[in-house]
Formats: structure tokens, C-alpha cells, sequence
């Protein structure tokens, strides 16, 4: 837990320069605070005067510091004698007192602000470098982190446990410095009136610290569940929104109905257990104060009764106690956050400490460039350890040259083509760029030579412009337009509401799966890559759709170094060599018209496509 925390804090570097002016601040208000209830004291003297009790005598000189009732009254005489002169006028002296409590307590609450606005700026601070850090390493991430992940878990992480680890890490200075410090400021004065009361507080409040403190401890376990049904809830909403229309037709909106409900009381439940021990350590403090103040009482009475206390200082002392309660609830508080801190914490640091399984070699070089060819050399793919899904592949592609992949679902083409922008390692073998391992590149500059257009376009909601400025976000208007009209998708953008400036709505839904497509296509024209992966890129469209968005493939593979998966074989007859991938071999290589001669897997999945 303590390694937990202290990494948390880590966040809020430089820590210093934000601790250094709370702890002025925090002290400054406890000292001006102090001074507003020991303002009672004279107060009561100046209005309850009696025979032999409060005596003013004229201070000409500033007095020495002596933190004792007598010391204090002689400060007041001073700026009395200052302002009024010698004689005594009672209601003169309790003007001075009030004037003296407003600023008191204006500095008090000055310095008080102070230091909320600096615990504010930490959070904020704190807020924007977690946010940062954890967006950071989950994009950095492998592609096959995410198939091993539920998306609703780390964006739960990424926003409702961020918001538990800030409170932590802020209410950190307020137990290091604010809460101590009070209740130093006020155990000060209540020494200052009577060493015999203050002896009991200081052997009363501990115990209330071992008995809130023994609550406390039991929240950690709870609140680490709680955040992990609360990631769960999460990840039932987002698939339940992104996958709406399968849940509509499929009519199971009751099952994911009940689900959702099962898994919201259950955080409920743990919620409020939570909620039930946090919120009795605040009332029990309470009452195990009154029942103290209530013991004062009768022994501050005895002390009052046998003159050892005059009644002015014996209220002081109540006030004082009474207010002293308050910073120790508040330190026992906040005890209790950063104790769920650190239970989202535990949750916040599996995705910091989790590294990428594909990273770049420290002596990794830039891709500058193919010049010669790709070559998948004996590759070996497993993404489970157990099922190999490519086995022993070996294939050229020669720098200009169109390869195509086909063969049965489920033979590991798609696997192929997401090995070769590194998305996975393979696990055996080596994939080559003009001979040069791909584990020696850059990922980032081997990526920037390529271009993928797959089956499922992935399209932000934005507008139409900005989902094709991703290609190349430095190009001009006119290159964008440019871009769409060789995509086939000038006509469409200009018939939307907004040309170029509408907006898609989430995952381009307002638009056909054929526009998205010719979206996707003018993306990737505008990034002009050297390398194109088209993965089942018009499988998914009608005829119309598929014809105008084979056209813009036509003009896109023009003059690049492309691998093409298809089904629809008629989508690649002029490929210079056709690899039939099945069960994660190569088990047939040639042209259109080598292969059909063969009579072998493709020349039978040609006949099959031609009798459908």
C-alpha cells in the first residue's frame, strides 16, 4: 500500500512547489484562526467586569511576545492606549475587539483561500499528467493488448479511477500540514488556558484516532471492488451503445437489462458499505466529543469554583475544544480517501506498468523507403501460445508488385497483413524491408510508408474533412478534395448538409457503408503511402457501392507495392502473384490463370463464386 502511495504522489512533482507555500498558508491561517477564539477571552473580561478581575493598566511601549492570557491582554492594551489614550472606556475597548476579530478572521479566510487555490492547482496539475501519461501508454500499446482487454475496464481506469487517485494525492497536503496544524494552533491555546483541561484532551483525542482509524482500515477492500464493478457497468454501457442495433434485433434488450441492473445494485451494495463505515467515523467522533465536553464541564467547573480558572478562559477553552474536533474528523476523513486512492491506484498503475509487447529496438533505424522488396521469411504466428495461425510462411513482394491473399475464413490472411505494419511480432521467422529485419525499423516511420484500408472503416465523429486530413493532417483543402474526387467521393460530400464541414456522427453513421468505404479510400490516396494493405475492402458493399469504390481502389493501387485480401475474386484477376492461404500455410502460389489450370483450392473457390 505504501509503495502504492508514494508512486501516486509522484503525479504531483515537483511536489515542492506546491507544499512549501500550502504549509505558509495552512500555518497562517491556523495562527489567525487560533486568534479568533482566543479573542473570546477578553471580550467576556471587557463585558462581565468584576471586583478584583479585569484591571486595564496603560501599555505606552510594545510588549514582549508571551503566549499567556496576560501577554495577549497586554498587546490589546497597547493598540488601546495607542488609539484611546489612558482612560478606560469599556464600550471603546469592545469596539477594539471587534475591529480586531473581522480582521483576524479576514486574514484567516484570506490564507485559508490561499491554500484551497493551491491544493487546486496540484489537483488540476495532478489530473492533467495522469490523464496524459495512462492515454499515452494504453495508445502506445500493442494491437493485441486490446483483444486481451475489455474496452469499458481501462476506460473506466482512464476517468473513474483517475478521479479517486486525485483526491488521494490533494488531500495529502491537507493531513501533512492543514489539519495538524490546526489542531496544534488550538491545543496551543488550550494550554495556554489551563495545563490541566488540556491534559485530558491530549489523552481523549488519540483514542478517538485508534477508534475512527480501526474504520477506516476496512474501507480499502471495498473501495478496490467497487471501482472494478464500476469498470464492469462501464463496459456493459459501451457495448451495449455500440452494438445498439444488434441488441435491437436480436431483442435482447431484457437479458442486457437485467444484466446491467445486477451489476448496478452489486456496486451499490459496495458503495454503501463503503459509505456506511466513511460516514460513522465523523458522528462517532462527534459524540465521543460531546460526551469530553460534557466531562470538561463538570471538571472545569471544580477548577472555576476553587479559583484555579476564571469563567472567560474556561468558555475559551470549550470553544477551543469544541473546534478542535473539527480538523481531527476532517484528518480522519481524509485518511479514508486516500485510502480508496490507493485502491484505484493499484487499478491506475496494471495499465502504467503493463509494456507494450512490440516496442522498437534501442538501436532501431528510420524506414526510409522500399526499394527493393517485402519478404516474409519461414514466419510463425501464435497469439495464445497453444493454436499456431501462421505456419511456415514464406512470401517476396517486390517493390511495385500487387500480391493478393485469399483463400477459406479463418486461414490467417487478416493476420498476415497485420503482421506486416508490425501490429504483432511474429513468433518465429522474420519479416524483411529491402533485408533489413522489421524488428531493426521504427515502427512510427515504417507505418507512415503505409497505408491499410479494411473491411470495418473506422471513421471518428468529426467532420467529413478531418477524417481525411488523417492521412496527411499537414495537406491543403484543395488536396483534399482532390483526394475525394479520385476516391469517388466528391459527389456524395457535396450533396451533405455542410460539404466538407458535416459531421459523420460516431463511426461515420450517417453515413452507407460504401461512402464510409470511399471515405476510408481518400484517406488513404491523400497519405499517398508506398505501401497499401487493402483488407476485404468491398466485401461488405452492393454492386452500385462496390463498383465506384473498386474504381477508386484501381486509381489507389496504381504504381504502389500492395497486398490485397479479397473474397469477391473478381476484385483481383490482375494481381501479379495470388497466394491461397489455408489453415496458416501457403497452399498455392501463381497467377489468375496458373491457379485455375492448377484445379486446385482456388480454381474450386472460383466455381463456387461463379454458381452463387
Amino acid at each position: 500500500m505504501l509503495k502504492t502511495y508514494l508512486r501516486l504522489l509522484g503525479f504531483a512533482r515537483p511536489l515542492k512547489r506546491y507544499t512549501i507555500p500550502y504549509f505558509i498558508y495552512a500555518a497562517l491561517h491556523a495562527v489567525f484562526n487560533t486568534f479568533n477564539y482566543a479573542m473570546i477571552i477578553p471580550i467576556l473580561n471587557a463585558m462581565f467586569t468584576s471586583e478584583g478581575g479585569f484591571n486595564f493598566v496603560p501599555v505606552y511601549e510594545f510588549p514582549a511576545l508571551e503566549f499567556t492570557e496576560a501577554g495577549f491582554n497586554q498587546i490589546l492594551f497597547y493598540f488601546y492606549t495607542t488609539i484611546f489614550g489612558a482612560e478606560f472606556d469599556s464600550i471603546h475597548f469592545l469596539a477594539l475587539l471587534g475591529i480586531t476579530t473581522v480582521c483576524m478572521n479576514l486574514l484567516s479566510n484570506t490564507f485559508r483561500y490561499a491554500a484551497a487555490m493551491t491544493v487546486e492547482s496540484l489537483r488540476i496539475q495532478t489530473l492533467l499528467r495522469m490523464r496524459n501519461d495512462m492515454y499515452t501508454r494504453v495508445i502506445d500499446m500493442h494491437v493485441g493488448y486490446f483483444s486481451e482487454q475489455r474496452k469499458g475496464d481501462v476506460m473506466s481506469k482512464i476517468t473513474q479511477d483517475v478521479m479517486m487517485v486525485q483526491f488521494c494525492i490533494t488531500n495529502t497536503l491537507q493531513v501533512a500540514f492543514r489539519d495538524p496544524l490546526l489542531i496544534i494552533g488550538y491545543l496551543v491555546l488550550m494550554i495556554s488556558i489551563s495545563w490541566q483541561l488540556s491534559l485530558f484532551a491530549v489523552v481523549f483525542l488519540p483514542l478517538v484516532g485508534i477508534l475512527i482509524g480501526s474504520i477506516v482500515k476496512r474501507l480499502r477492500h471495498p473501495a478496490q471492488k467497487g471501482q472494478e464493478r464500476m469498470a464492469d457497468l462501464v463496459s456493459v454501457l459501451d457495448e451495449s451503445l455500440t452494438g445498439i442495433k444488434v441488441v435491437k434485433g436480436y431483442n435482447a434488450t431484457k437479458s442486457l437489462k437485467e444484466k446491467f441492473k445486477a451489476i448496478n445494485a452489486d456496486m451499490s451494495r459496495l458503495f454503501l458499505s463503503m459509505a456506511r463505515k466513511q460516514q460513522l467515523a465523523s458522528p462517532m467522533s462527534e459524540f465521543l466529543g460531546i460526551t469530553a465536553v460534557a466531562v470538561i464541564l463538570v471538571f472545569g467547573g471544580t477548577l472555576v469554583g476553587d479559583g484555579d480558572l476564571d469563567g472567560a478562559g474556561f468558555i475559551a477553552f470549550i470553544a477551543a475544544f469544541s473546534q478542535i474536533t473539527r480538523p481531527l474528523r476532517s484528518f480522519i476523513d481524509q485518511f479514508a480517501s486516500i485510502n480508496q486512492g490507493v485502491a484505484a491506484g493499484e487499478r491506475i498503475f496494471s495499465i502504467i506498468d503493463t509494456e507494450s509487447e512490440v516496442k522498437d529496438a534501442p538501436d532501431a533505424k528510420p524506414f526510409e523507403g522500399l526499394k527493393e522488396s517485402i519478404e516474409l521469411r519461414n514466419v510463425h504466428f501464435t497469439y495464445d501460445g497453444a493454436r499456431e495461425v501462421i505456419n511456415d510462411v514464406s512470401i517476396t513482394i517486390r517493390k511495385g508488385q500487387t500480391i493478393a491473399l485469399v483463400g477459406p475464413s479463418g486461414g490467417g490472411k487478416s493476420t498476415l497483413s497485420e503482421l506486416i505494419p508490425r501490429f504483432y511480432d511474429v513468433t518465429e521467422g522474420d519479416i524483411l524491408f529491402d533485408g533489413v529485419s522489421i524488428k531493426q525499423l521504427q515502427q512510427e516511420s515504417l507505418r507512415r510508408s503505409m497505408s491499410i484500408v479494411a473491411q470495418e472503416t473506422m471513421l471518428f465523429n468529426d467532420t467529413i474533412e478531418s477524417n481525411i486530413l488523417l492521412g496527411r493532417p499537414t495537406a491543403t483543402k484543395e488536396e483534399v478534395v482532390e483526394a475525394a474526387k479520385i476516391a469517388n467521393a466528391h459527389g456524395f460530400i457535396m450533396e451533405s448538409p455542410e460539404g466538407y464541414d458535416t459531421n459523420i456522427g460516431d463511426r461515420g453513421a450517417k453515413l452507407s457503408g460504401g461512402q464510409r468505404q470511399r471515405l476510408s479510400i481518400a484517406r488513404a490516396i491523400l497519405k499517398n503511402p508506398e505501401i497499401l494493405i487493402l483488407d476485404e475492402a468491398t466485401s461488405a458493399l452492393d454492386t452500385e457501392s462496390e463498383k465506384l469504390v473498386q474504381d477508386a481502389l484501381s486509381k489507389l493501387l496504381e504504381g504502389r507495392t500492395s497486398i490485397v485480401i479479397a473474397h469477391r475474386l473478381s476484385t483481383i484477376y490482375n494481381a501479379d502473384c495470388i497466394y491461397v492461404i489455408d489453415q496458416g500455410r501457403v497452399a498455392e502460389q501463381g497467377t489468375h490463370a496458373e491457379l485455375l489450370a492448377k484445379g486446385g483450392i482456388y480454381a474450386h473457390l472460383i466455381e463456387m463464386q461463379s454458381f452463387t
